[in-house]
């Protein structure tokens, strides 16, 4: 299991977490949402980016981090 983080353009209610598999949602004041937490395998990865694209949300990141680092590292990763 990883931890990732995945940032989406606009925010989201929280009430999202169990339809993204658990993923905890963070609404920042910039208008983005970062979902983050757990991911078993890329398999599951690719699932839940593909909910992403399913709401027709505007991906702008996706990173793996060390989960020391999973809320606020100010990280952005590899932007999309």
């Amino acid at each position: 299991m990883s931890v990732y983080q995945i940032r989406v353009k606009g925010h989201l209610d929280p009430r999202w977490s169990e339809w993204f598999d658990g993923l905890h949602i963070t609404n920042e004041p910039n208008g983005e949402a970062l979902l983050s937490g757990y991911i078993a395998d890329q398999a599951a990865l690719h699932g839940v980016l593909a909910k992403v694209r399913d709401l027709s949300l505007h991906l702008i990141s996706v990173t793996s981090v060390h989960p020391d680092q999973q809320e606020g590292s100010g990280d952005r990763g590899a932007e999309v």
